[in-house]
């Protein structure tokens, strides 16, 4: 899974990535509500905003609590999400929150935010072993904090 990312020196990225993550501060903190106005105060256009808003993060304090944030499908079967709750538990990582989808044609739409403070193994030996997980497909890293 990590070996889609990449740490790059901002300053030989174009300038939109950064006004990417100002235009997210912003809204976060709720200086601004809407994505247009973010968008404008910081100079870059609506669709740059929604094209990169899911991939660009900014490095964080590693030393205290640490957290990620999950998306995967599961197969509507009995035991699919206990089982990946137990390979989530046997690394060492806390589940914060679950946000599970109705099971449209068998599968459902899973988000988890975990506290990975305390994890044993590595985030992508983590992900390698849910993607392995029976039921469980399509595991994406959304953040790390």
């Amino acid at each position: 899974m990590l070996e889609n990312y990449l740490i790059v020196h901002k300053s030989i990225l174009p300038d939109y990535y950064e006004k990417v993550l100002e235009a997210r501060r912003l809204m976060a903190s709720g200086k601004v509500r809407e994505v247009s106005q973010a968008a404008k105060l910081v100079g870059i256009s609506r669709s740059t905003y929604y094209k990169y808003r899911d991939f660009i993060f900014e490095p964080s304090d590693m030393s205290g609590e640490r957290k990620a944030v999950l998306s995967m499908m599961l197969d509507h079967t009995p035991g699919v999400l206990s089982s990946l709750l137990r390979g989530i538990s046997d690394a060492g990582a806390s589940v914060l929150t679950i946000t599970q989808s109705l099971p449209i044609h068998d599968m459902a739409s899973v988000t988890l935010s975990l506290d990975i403070s305390e994890m044993g193994v590595p985030i992508a030996q983590l992900l390698s072993s849910l993607e392995e997980t029976t039921g469980v497909d399509n595991v994406r890293l959304l953040a790390v904090e």
